[in-house]
């Protein structure tokens, strides 16, 4: 008898969790346990992988958004140095009534992720390109602080 490992991504799972979806006001739950929403939350972001890269005069944030329009994407900048994007991936509408999924993988559903900017990030200066399902961010640095210079201060005699 051969088993199968599932994993929580595993295709199985997000169907039986919608067959399964209380409220979180139906269910008696201890204090400290985490909403559906936040739990919900947390895949989003943990299922869009990003690559970040520095350059001299730049911060790039790559992800991937395929099929996505870039209508249906949005980047923000909240509390002056977190930027969040957010988005939805709906399935097609189906034309034929009569289609019946045979394996359903690909994600569907709200994604989102979260940076922390650096200090040095111009969050005045951030350009968004979305190219072939590839989103690029940019993000411009600011200009390095100029070097104080040494002065003498002139002491007196009192």
């Amino acid at each position: 008898m051969a088993f199968r490992v599932i994993g929580f991504n595993d295709p199985f799972f997000p169907g039986l969790q919608d067959m399964l979806r209380v409220s979180d006001h139906e269910v008696e739950k201890p204090a400290n346990t985490p909403s559906t929403k936040y739990v919900s939350d947390a895949k989003a972001m943990a299922a869009t992988p990003a690559d970040i890269k520095e350059y001299p005069d730049s911060y790039v944030f790559v992800l991937d958004m395929p099929g996505l329009k870039s209508e249906e994407i949005k980047v923000q900048v909240e509390d002056n140095n977190v930027l969040v994007v957010t988005g939805i991936r709906q399935r097609e509408d189906e034309k034929e009534k009569e289609v019946k999924y045979v394996r359903m993988e690909r994600r569907i559903g709200k994604f989102m992720r979260k940076f922390v900017l650096p200090e040095n990030a111009n969050i005045d200066a951030i350009s968004a390109v979305c190219v072939d399902g590839v989103l690029t961010i940019t993000v411009q640095k600011l200009p390095p602080p100029e070097p104080k210079k040494p002065w003498t201060i002139q002491v007196q005699i009192g």
